[in-house]
């Protein structure tokens, strides 16, 4: 983080004609809350000049000024400007005058002899309230909308999808907040992309930091993220700086965190909570000074309700949550991704791009890609790296499959069907065929080659049946004109 980094992104304004009390309340948020991005203002009309001007995330206003009372910025403030949060600290410890700034739309009422952990946790409160309403707003509007402002941002990720172009959505609008970001999602499904994608929209020229927590035991977790004194631990011969100190300003990446351990889940949230650390060998406590952004491929929901994962820490991660849908809910990213993986896996083997057989993404599409996208990509390199002809074999993507020759049919829930459901009174056995045929043939929009692999049997004997069936159709069709005739 450099020195002009400034949290809130939007400023602080005080507003008290005691200069000397102006000094020592920016210290105490500076000291206490992090907050450095702090405009003074000495006088009542000057701060509103100041909000005339440009915008702000909170202010702390006195009640006894010269010239304009406080109750009247007050009024002002909540009147023009009814997004900005005002908080009255003041020496006046009366009631009469409590409820009356209530009553105008104060936030909050505190008086000056208040202990400094009130104020500031009612300063992060507030400041938290406003961010949300920023927020909601601006998704709202998105939403209405249906756009993607910036969806350079998202360049890495080829979807065209409602749910993927919904999630872009939502991290833009959380973009400029300072909470954390729970990123959900299968193996595979790019939840990296997803976060780096945040890390574009929100602070790209600050630094990005990455690492999977996975499998750390909690000593090397704490050492690996809060760093350490010189002589801390036997052979720390010299200071080191964490994680959490190199991502300062901007994002800290931690992947797999539904698998660190319980010790280091109590040091995270205290992180979180607290924003502050301990390096290693260190009595002096610092602040956190980037965004923390986690993914996971767990149910962290369920692995709280069981107990593996801590409830405050779930809900302390989840206060922004995207969720990324497995590639089989979005089909129709699959020809998109397709060419887009034939491109790059033609450029870094230095071949010609081959021309995929149109019949291929309608087999891709009956897929249930327990890999999602990493496995489409694995396939595709995988067919570019040994094919010769022009156009690509469709071969190395059924024996990917396991579709090759019937050999074994896709996962039963590919589709999301699992079981066979049957109705009370059971189909026939060739009935039941018949609507299994029905069914490949529609997913596939008619491609027999495709419906075959699906079923289970060779172009040739579906050929057979779908001919047997014409053939026993044919004279209830010739029995019912002769009916119309009659």
């Amino acid at each position: 983080m450099t020195a002009d980094t400034l949290f809130p992104a939007l400023p602080v304004v005080l507003v008290d004609d005691e200069r000397a009390w102006l000094r020592s309340l920016r210290l105490v948020l500076e000291r206490s809350a992090g907050i450095n991005n702090v405009i003074c203002c000495s006088e009542a009309r000057e701060a509103l000049q100041l909000l005339a001007g440009r915008p702000a995330a909170l202010m702390l206003l006195d009640l006894v000024m010269p010239a304009i009372s406080g109750e009247q910025v007050l009024e002002e403030v909540v009147r023009d400007y009814p997004h900005i949060p005002v908080i009255v600290l003041t020496g006046m410890n009366q009631v009469e005058a409590a409820v009356r700034c209530i009553k105008l739309g104060a936030f909050d009422y505190l008086v000056k002899t208040a202990e400094e952990e009130r104020l500031v946790t009612v300063v992060r409160h507030a400041l938290r309230m406003a961010e949300l309403q920023r927020e909601n707003t601006d998704m709202r509007r998105r939403f209405l909308q249906d756009e993607v402002a910036h969806p350079e941002a998202f360049a890495d990720l080829v979807t065209a999808d409602k749910k993927m172009r919904s999630v872009f959505q939502y991290l833009e609008a959380v973009a400029p907040s300072s909470q954390p970001v729970l990123i959900t999602g299968e193996s595979g499904t790019g939840k990296e992309l997803v976060a780096r994608g945040l890390y574009r929209l929100s602070r790209p020229q600050q630094p990005w930091v990455a690492v999977n927590v996975a499998g750390l035991d909690d000593n090397v977790f704490s050492d690996t993220l809060f760093g350490h004194e010189r002589g801390a631990f036997t052979g720390a011969d010299r200071a080191r700086a964490g994680l959490v100190e190199e991502a300062r300003g901007g994002i800290l990446f931690l992947d797999e965190i539904g698998d660190l351990s319980s010790p280091s889940q109590v040091k995270l949230l205290r992180l979180l909570q607290e924003g502050e650390y301990f390096p290693l060998g260190s009595d002096r406590p610092r602040r956190l000074k980037a965004r923390v952004v986690v993914s996971t491929n767990r149910d962290l929901e369920r692995a709280q309700a069981e107990g593996g994962f801590r409830r405050d820490l779930y809900y302390r991660l989840r206060t922004h949550h995207v969720h990324i849908p497995p590639l089989r809910e979005r089909p129709g990213d699959i020809p998109l991704l397709l060419e887009h993986f034939l491109s790059e896996a033609a450029r870094e083997l230095d071949k010609r791009k081959p021309t995929a057989p149109p019949e291929l993404s309608v087999l891709l599409a009956n897929y249930d890609f327990p890999g999602n996208v990493r496995q489409l990509r694995a396939m595709v390199y995988d067919a570019v790296s040994i094919h010769q002809a022009r156009k690509l074999s469709m071969d190395v993507f059924r024996r990917a499959m396991g579709t090759l020759n019937g050999s074994e049919q896709p996962p039963a829930d590919a589709k999301g069907g699992g079981q066979l459901g049957f109705p009370e009174i059971l189909p026939t056995l060739n009935q039941a065929i018949s609507q299994l045929i029905d069914e490949a043939l529609a997913r596939t929009g008619g491609n027999q080659t495709i419906a075959a692999d699906l079923l289970g049997i060779s172009r040739p004997a579906l050929n057979k049946r779908l001919s047997r069936r014409r053939t026993n159709d044919e004279p209830l069709q010739q029995s019912r004109k002769g009916c119309d005739k009659g």
